[in-house]
């Protein structure tokens, strides 16, 4: 069935007043004629299509983990789910705006942010598939029916945008998931050797350049 409410990604920009990392992605829906709409019941999953733009070599060491090396990529390269997300519409007559709130995480161990990560400059390119449940108005009943299948769209979001999002929540900063074992054992690191920060743990660690544990007497001393 041909659908007569359609889907256009307008723009994606990051929310200012979240207080966790959400991009604000602008949808215009329009209507193909002139029946009021009660409501959308709206869904909208969010896929990445790697496909769809060239990499440089910094990009592509970057996405090692994902898509092996750059001659595989044939084969391992494929678009991949992000995220999903919802929203109420209200009720219009032949065309409005809704915007979709996108929840992002820059856990870099996630598939959606490990990409964004590895990227450096150009764009991101998106796919978006919507669903969800329209409430016709004007009708004696209420009607109600499904968004078709066929409502999708694609977007190229600035990889500035997610820099300026991640920048916005994690100045000069990100996030890795470890278990509890290994942060246990890094701040045990940290303090036997005097470090003021896991920052400092970490790097010292990467670089080898860790002094041996500090060892005390009785008294407080350190021991030779």
């Amino acid at each position: 069935m041909t659908a007569d409410v359609t889907f256009q990604v307008l723009d994606v920009t990051p929310e200012r007043y979240a207080v966790t990392p959400i991009l604000a992605a602008e949808i215009g829906i329009t209507t193909a004629g002139e029946a009021p709409i009660q409501a959308i019941a709206l869904r909208c999953q969010v896929r990445i299509d790697p496909p769809r733009r060239s990499y440089t070599d910094e990009e592509a060491a970057g996405l090692l983990d994902l898509f092996g090396p750059r001659e595989r990529w044939a084969a391992t390269q494929r678009n991949f789910l992000w995220l999903h997300a919802a929203a109420m519409v209200p009720g219009f007559v032949g065309t409005t705006r809704v915007t979709l709130p996108l929840a992002c995480t820059y856990d870099v161990e996630v598939a959606g942010a490990k990409y964004f990560h590895a990227l450096r400059d150009g764009v991101i390119p998106l796919q978006f598939l919507f669903s969800g449940t329209i409430f016709d108005a004007g009708e004696p009943t209420l009607r109600v029916r499904q968004v078709s299948w066929e409502c999708e769209d694609s977007f190229d979001m600035p990889v500035a945008v997610w820099r300026d999002l991640v920048h916005q929540h994690y100045p000069d900063s990100g996030w890795v998931r470890l278990s509890k074992d290994t942060i246990a054992e890094l701040c045990s690191f940290k303090s036997a050797r005097g470090l003021l920060s896991v920052d400092e743990a970490v790097a010292a660690l990467l670089s080898g350049t860790a002094q041996p544990m500090l060892c005390t007497n009785g008294s407080g001393r350190e021991r030779p």
